[in-house]
């Protein structure tokens, strides 16, 4: 075994050395650039490489599961390659030639770049992480008071900024790459900055804006949210996400009914989209996510007809309308009273279990993912405390996106019990009937299995409302 594996690695450095001789012979004025690399137990035969979230090439694996392209003018930028269901963004500058060995099973924790161009592609992986890591601790954090939340923070955030200054001056990379760079440093701060007065709230029940600094947003007014560069760059979108829910927020919500407020916050939050991004593409795309997300969470039939009256106004992206209709019809199925439609999941001796199948009694059904441990556990730790109080209910707890081994390896690590365990089987078809686009997403069925909430939060102070 150990000797096959030494064949392996010796294997994969004579292809690197083949790419460097290659990637040696480069003449001034070319932008030829080469991408390869291996997968370690793939899930399929394919490496996706994309610009813009287009694919410009479809790479098949060979028999030792690897990959290898040239490219006779590949522009310098950042592009992305899938291997689906994950995907990750690779930088490239004129000439660079860049080898990436992964394994599918611990997708991004196993991403390791090499060749020309692979420090500062290593470097943003290492933040990638960095900030996964802050991100998975941070459910506590929201919970503190506005001056230990800054606190906090800061000094997290002043520690990645050394990180980001002395990876910057010992690589000494282009200023086009230092674009995205300091935008995963700083977005992954400025959005924590713009979640903490919704999510306080939500955790603790607690309204904090007027406790808010009045310089407490200053970093906004040095944006440029027009920056072309970013406009597909997920921190950079996610932050604008972000951004929008928290200004488009209606802090005098005792005048509205809870649906009137979603229709009303969802509108004002288009509004400052429009009035604040100009770039086309990227308010479009902004746009979208404000839709979908909206009509996920209102299920008010006469106000979703308002929202696309102004979504329409708003948007110039025609090719999303269908999309957006499909999900509104999804959520039509999804009402209160009807039967949760049937979907196939696997148990742990790999069994189908279609969900029409479920005991016809109060059931909670949540979501988890083995990329968000932090959410598994806090979700888990809630699910057995309403366990205790509610004998009544079945919890049953379904894994969104891991294989069955790793999905195995993490329930065997925790060793829960009293919760049934799932796992998905088609995560496009649960997402597709069940309308699943959030981690935080609980479903709740009657005494006679038919849907009672579909779309409710486990972390939501009113949850417990559910069980009356």
């Amino acid at each position: 075994m150990k000797i096959a594996y030494t064949i392996k690695l010796l294997s994969f450095s004579v292809l690197i050395l083949c790419l460097t001789s290659c990637a040696n012979k480069h003449k001034d004025g070319e932008y030829v650039a080469y991408f390869g690399g291996e997968i370690i137990n793939p899930n399929n035969p394919y490496v996706l490489f994309c610009k813009d979230n287009v694919v410009i090439d479809s790479l098949k694996l060979d028999s030792n599961n690897r990959f290898f392209i040239k490219f006779d003018s590949l522009t310098p930028g950042m592009y992305s390659f899938k291997h689906e269901p994950e995907y990750q963004y690779v930088y490239f500058d004129k000439n660079d030639s860049i080898m990436v060995r992964v394994n599918s099973r611990d997708f991004d924790n196993s991403v390791a770049f090499c060749g020309r161009g692979d420090l500062k592609n290593n470097f943003l992986m290492d933040l990638y992480l960095k900030n996964e890591r802050d991100r998975n601790s941070m459910f506590k954090v929201f919970d503190y008071g506005i001056k230990d939340f800054t606190r906090t923070i800061d000094s997290t955030n002043l520690s990645t900024l050394k990180f980001y200054q002395t990876k910057k001056q010992e690589i000494k990379w282009s200023n086009e790459f230092d674009v995205y760079a300091k935008a995963a440093v700083d977005f992954q701060y400025f959005s924590k900055k713009e979640l903490y007065p919704n999510v306080h709230k939500i955790r603790t029940g607690n309204d904090v804006f007027e406790e808010i600094p009045a310089n407490y947003y200053d970093y906004r007014k040095n944006i440029d949210f027009d920056n072309v560069a970013l406009e597909n760059y997920s921190p950079f979108v996610m932050y604008l996400s972000h951004m929008l829910n928290n200004m488009g927020a209606i802090n005098y919500h005792n005048h509205f009914t809870e649906a009137d407020l979603a229709l009303k916050t969802n509108i004002n939050k288009m509004q400052i989209a429009d009035t604040l991004i100009k770039n086309e593409k990227l308010k479009n795309l902004i746009l979208d996510n404000i839709a979908f997300t909206y009509m996920l969470e209102d299920q008010n039939m006469v106000n979703n007809k308002s929202f696309l009256e102004s979504y329409h106004k708003f948007s110039t992206d025609k090719s999303k309308r269908n999309e957006i209709a499909k999900m509104g019809r999804a959520i039509q199925q999804l009402k209160v009273g009807n039967t949760l439609p049937n979907v196939m999941l696997l148990d742990t001796n790999g069994n189908q279990v279609p969900s029409d199948s479920f005991k016809k009694k109060n059931t909670v059904i949540f979501f988890w993912t083995g990329r968000s441990m932090a959410h598994f556990e806090a979700v888990h730790k809630k699910i057995l405390e309403f366990q205790k109080q509610h004998a009544n209910f079945e919890f049953i707890a379904i894994n969104l996106n891991d294989s069955q081994q790793d999905w195995l390896k993490v329930l065997k690590s925790y060793q829960l019990s009293g919760i049934t365990e799932l796992r998905c089987a088609n995560f496009e078809d649960i997402k597709a009937k069940w309308a699943i686009n959030k981690i935080h997403r609980t479903i709740i069925l009657d005494e006679n299995g038919k849907i009672k909430n579909a779309f409710t939060n486990i972390f939501d102070t009113t949850f417990e409302d559910n069980f009356k």
